[in-house]
């Protein structure tokens, strides 16, 4: 085939995102078994010297521009689709976060092609992409056949290791178009969350909880338990939507991202959302009485025994 392979790099605070190595990664494979090329497309302002950790990518197409310096969905969509309509790629890879589903929505709808959201996994089938994609919080998996067009993905779903090699892309420069300087959006600032009485970004054991703990007055004993292993509690996205915990406690792609010695986790099933927050523990334990969870793949233990026997039996042991 030897077609490009376009991966949109997601950055914040100078900060390349990890879902970017993701797809570097995983771009950087379809490209060989292709014989196509892999290009970054970076948008930004002074951030030409980024392109040295992209080193995954045969090409950084660079785009230039103060209104890109922070994230603006209306600016950064223009750019993007500035560069697609110039390069016509094979594939388009963006990241499935906050970010990227603006920017995959308006691509799709601006260059008239077709979008497969909540990827998890990316096959070839002959000269087609078969994208796997997670819905209902992994209760759905479908399969999209695609001659070309936009996929986004989930973060979590590739590991990012293949895609932080050294390299020297080459850089292009292209010129913002005109509809970046004249858009209505205007970004005006970060609001940073305040801290919480738990800093769980630098807590050793961590237990983490999910809808499976069914209450929150069942919160209680997980405490206890956190509390015996030296540890803290924290949660999936669903238990702060209910407000039983801060989202201080929140693990994931729009909570924290944590790297504990042990992390223990009860009643999670496993979506990709909540395994890029924790998928750099050392040691992942899951107790889920789902046997297709997909916490189980990333575990190192595991069981499906339930935990409302586990968790009493286990904080006895360590009376």
């Amino acid at each position: 085939m030897g077609q490009e392979i376009l991966i949109v790099v997601e950055h914040q605070g100078g900060e390349i995102a990890d879902v970017t190595f993701e797809l570097l990664g995983k771009g950087r494979e379809l490209a060989s078994k292709t014989g196509g090329t892999l290009t970054a497309v970076l948008f930004g302002s002074g951030m030409q010297a980024a392109a040295a950790s992209l080193g995954a990518a045969d090409k950084v197409v660079y785009v230039d521009h103060e209104r890109l310096a922070d994230f603006n969905p209306e600016a950064c969509s223009a750019a993007l689709v500035a560069v697609v309509g110039a390069r016509e790629p094979w594939l388009t890879l963006v990241p499935n976060t906050s970010m990227g589903m603006d920017l995959a929505a308006a691509l799709s709808a601006r260059r008239d092609l077709p979008l497969v959201a909540y990827a998890i996994e990316l096959a070839l089938d002959g000269g087609n992409v078969i994208a796997t994609s997670q819905l209902y919080g992994g209760k759905i998996y479908t399969e999209s056949v695609l001659e070309t067009g936009v996929v986004s993905v989930l973060g979590g779903s590739f590991p990012d290791a293949a895609g932080r090699v050294e390299g020297t892309p080459e850089v292009e420069t292209f010129d913002a178009p005109d509809d970046v300087a004249t858009g209505c959006l205007r970004f005006t600032g970060l609001i940073e969350p305040e801290g919480g009485d738990v800093d769980i970004t630098q807590t050793e054991v961590l237990v983490a909880v999910g809808r499976g703990i069914q209450s929150e007055d069942n919160l209680a004993m997980m405490e206890d338990l956190a509390a015996k292993l030296g540890g803290a509690v924290c949660s999936s996205r669903p238990i702060v939507d209910n407000k039983w915990l801060p989202k201080t406690r929140q693990v994931g792609k729009s909570g924290l991202k944590v790297k504990p010695r042990i992390y223990l986790t009860f009643g999670i099933s496993g979506a990709p959302e909540h395994i890029e927050g924790m998928k750099n523990a050392e040691l992942i334990i899951a107790v889920n009485t789902d046997e297709t969870a997909p916490i189980f793949e990333h575990a190192d233990y595991g069981t499906t025994e339930d935990l409302f026997d586990i968790v009493p039996a286990l904080t006895g042991m360590l009376e």
